[in-house]
């Protein structure tokens, strides 16, 4: 039984459970895509059903991650198998285990309002809004913001964390930002803003069918 229900991974040269975080990313990375499909679902068509198998299905997983063993996890399975290729990039288990209650007591308040009570509200909207952030800086820039909050409610310091984050250390030259980049991004934004206002109403026009493929001409 201590086989099966077990949180991380001995692996050789780590003295704790770890965990590999690309395969994390890459499950993180399935339930955003789940999770923003089934919102555009709700935005453009008013459906509320995919959202409602989407808050099951991420309930379920992160029970399965959380009280047994992440190995059982279905989505980290599926990552274990997107990732198989890749070096595994090792990150503490314990911090992991943190952040995943975090994502158990999020997504079982969306379970019970949008599907025992069947409800929306601004309460359901917030907590999806911070499902989606958490999803997105984990599988797009690494971040585990639940991680974040770990030595906030325990002593002892997380170890290895994704990118080696924990470890305070001066950063190498390629990682340094220099005040000309930031002045690029400025612009950059700037001009976001000003192709907003000036081309707001020749963005807005419907594109054509180039070839008439989709809307070919009815004869007469």
């Amino acid at each position: 039984m201590n086989k099966i229900i077990k949180f991380g991974e001995s692996v050789e040269g780590y003295d704790i459970p770890v965990l590999n975080e690309r395969e994390i990313r890459a499950a993180a990375g399935i339930l955003f895509l789940a999770t923003f499909i089934s919102l555009t679902q709700i935005m453009s068509r008013n459906n509320f059903v995919p959202i409602k198998y989407v808050i099951t299905l991420f309930l379920t997983d992160f029970i399965i991650r959380v009280f047994i063993s992440p190995k059982y996890s279905p989505t980290l399975i599926l990552g274990r198998l997107i990732v198989s290729n890749q070096v595994p990039e090792y990150v503490g288990a314990q911090q992991k285990k943190f952040a995943w209650i975090i994502g158990v007591l999020l997504s079982a308040m969306m379970f019970i309002f949008m599907v025992v009570v069947n409800s929306y509200s601004p309460i359901t909207g917030l907590t999806c809004l911070i499902c989606l952030v958490f999803l997105f800086f984990e599988s797009a820039f690494g971040i585990c913001l639940g991680c974040k909050f770990y030595n906030l409610f325990y002593k002892e310091k997380a170890q290895y964390c994704p990118g080696e984050i924990c470890d305070a250390k001066s950063k190498q030259a390629i990682q340094k930002t220099s005040a000309m980049q930031l002045l690029i991004v400025l612009a950059f934004i700037i001009y976001a803003v000003l192709m907003v206002f000036l081309f707001k109403d020749q963005f807005r026009k419907h594109p054509y069918d180039l070839f008439g493929i989709f809307h070919p001409v009815q004869p007469k």
